[in-house]
């Protein structure tokens, strides 16, 4: 399992990437392989602000619909335009361009509450 180690981690299979008071989130290679081929990423909280664990849209997989959770509070600033042709890229590079959505850090100290990659492996028993 790829998991990159300057990552954060959620226990719902999310990953964050800050970059200065931005952060871009996705769901981690484990979490894309469980659900199998990525056919429709579903993001309906552009322009929004999200609270830490709201829903903040959706993944469709050939076989289930799953909610992804925002990992921090919030505003969506960006949703990955590339996904809406090529979903399958979230399959395919889960931490480089198969991100989901770029959004704003409210709460820094939120980060702290997140996950090491050692973490996420305990939670995930990989």
């Amino acid at each position: 399992m790829n998991l990159p180690e300057n990552l954060k981690y959620t226990k719902d299979h999310e990953w964050v990437r800050v970059e200065g008071d931005i952060a871009y989130v996705g769901i981690t290679d484990f979490a894309q392989s469980e659900l199998g081929d990525i056919v429709y990423v579903d993001i309906d909280t552009l322009d929004k602000q999200v609270g830490q664990n709201d829903v903040f849209g959706t993944v469709e997989a050939v076989k289930t619909v799953s909610d992804l959770f925002s990992p921090l509070s919030g505003t969506v600033l960006e949703v990955n335009e590339k996904l809406e042709n090529s979903p399958e890229l979230v399959n395919s590079d889960a931490y480089g361009d198969g991100w989901i959505i770029k959004m704003s850090i409210d709460n820094s100290a939120e980060l702290e509450g997140l996950l090491s990659a050692a973490a996420y492996r305990e939670v995930t028993g990989q």
